[in-house]
């Protein structure tokens, strides 16, 4: 991963398993920050919301991977730091954000239970 793991929050789910944050931005506790950053946005597939230093994405999955009742599978970001200066739009973040994490995702999407911090090779959640 070339950006630090500390500038990103990441939740999504995966085929059998639950939403859930696989990048907590450095926070023992991300959830605040999430809703804060996500706080306003509807539930559309895709979302853009900048403020206070941070950008907030969201998007469905690229491969259009979906879980096991069939739902589109969406990847929501927060992302500060650097990294959130250069960001203007979801497809921006498609371009930076997602080659950052696209081969973790596909080692665990579809593991039958949710992935460990070992399983990311990322951060520690």
């Amino acid at each position: 991963m070339s950006a630090p793991p500390e500038t990103l929050i990441w939740a999504t789910r995966g085929r059998s398993w639950g939403f859930r944050f696989l990048l907590n931005g450095g926070l023992p506790d991300p959830l605040r920050e999430y809703e804060n950053a996500f706080a306003d946005l509807q539930d559309e597939p895709t979302a853009y919301r900048r403020t206070a230093g941070k950008v907030a994405l969201r998007w469905p999955d690229p491969l259009g991977r979906r879980d096991t009742a069939g739902r589109l599978i969406p990847h929501e970001f927060v992302v500060s730091g650097d990294l959130a200066g250069e960001i203007e739009s979801v497809e921006d973040g498609l371009r930076q954000i997602w080659p950052l994490v696209a081969e973790t995702y596909a080692r665990v999407w579809d593991a039958e239970s949710p992935p460990t911090t070992a399983d990311l090779g990322l951060s520690t959640p």
